[in-house]
């Protein structure tokens, strides 16, 4: 099994979480409209690791971005999430509900989530495109495909409030929710997606151990062991980036076993406990339940 950061798979697997993806992740478009003309085969300075496969990136701004115009706010949200002021950059956004009443102690407890973000972000964003119309505007940006890595056109949408430009990262139902929920919003998307992930790691944990046993005779391994030889992620050794506990209870001479994730802090890491169970009598199961925190 190939090695990697379960908590980023797992965030792309389900669409997620944290916003930015909407739209780094967003499918591109060959707009239609005029845009500045730029040639992409100019590379310059040395790419950040998230895009050392794409051979080719456009520097900075390739049109004229007049202050406080719609081009000139999604550049200042990208600067501040590169600062990592995640704080002042989804204020610029309809999911400001969700982030206003947060306290600084509950905006640290998201930093794990929030922190990949800043990495991922070039230091000068290749926006090279503004449409206005009314009270609405789309502003396109330079980004590497997440599927092949070509320099594609992706879309920004934003609309005009009090003479502000907000950035749209939430759909219709997403800002209700954002509304709804206030400063809740973000830890309950976040124990969603932990829940996701838990079962994609116990999923994982399964198939480790269907390899390790037909080469040990059978037998099953504790988690340590998996992780060792490289069959499990190392996340599943801690629940700093996934929010749960893991663990490998062996049964019949190790010829048996049931694997569980717990939430590491219920109620704010996750609320389900799961399980995964391998019996002679039946199939593989996943189960999963509200335990108040306790395991299986």
């Amino acid at each position: 099994m190939q090695k990697t950061d379960i908590r980023l798979d797992s965030l792309i697997a389900i669409g997620l979480v944290l916003f930015v993806i909407m739209f780094f992740l967003s499918c591109g478009t060959n707009a239609e409209y005029k845009t500045a003309a730029t040639n992409d085969s100019q590379i310059v300075g040395q790419p950040s690791a998230e895009y050392k496969k794409v051979t080719a990136f456009p520097k900075g701004a390739l049109i004229e971005i007049k202050k406080d115009s719609a081009a000139d706010t999604v550049k200042v949200f990208y600067e501040r999430l590169r600062e990592k002021k995640f704080r002042d950059a989804i204020m610029l956004t309809n999911l400001r509900p969700a982030i206003e009443g947060l306290t600084d102690d509950e905006l640290k407890e998201l930093g794990v989530d929030f922190g990949f973000l800043a990495q991922s972000i070039p230091e000068n964003m290749p926006i090279n495109g503004e449409i206005v119309v009314g009270d609405k505007a789309t502003v396109t940006v330079k980004m590497p495909d997440e599927n092949d890595a070509k320099i594609q056109t992706q879309e920004v949408k934003l609309r005009r409030e009090n003479d502000n430009w907000v950035l749209l990262l939430a759909d219709e139902s997403g800002e209700k929710e954002a509304k709804k929920e206030g400063n809740k919003y973000f830890f309950a998307l976040r124990m969603k997606v932990h829940h996701e992930e838990a079962k994609t790691m116990l999923e994982r944990i399964y198939k480790a151990q269907m390899i390790y046993s037909t080469k040990n005779n059978g037998e099953f391994a504790d988690l340590q062991t998996l992780v060792a030889k490289g069959y499990v992620p190392q996340d599943a050794l801690g629940s700093i980036t996934t929010g749960y506990k893991y663990d490998i209870a062996l049964r019949e001479n190790n010829t048996l076993f049931t694997s569980l994730a717990t939430p590491a802090e219920y109620g704010k890491t996750g609320k389900l406990s799961f399980a995964y169970k391998v019996s002679r009598e039946k199939p593989p199961e996943l189960i999963s339940k509200d335990l108040s925190g306790r395991s299986f």
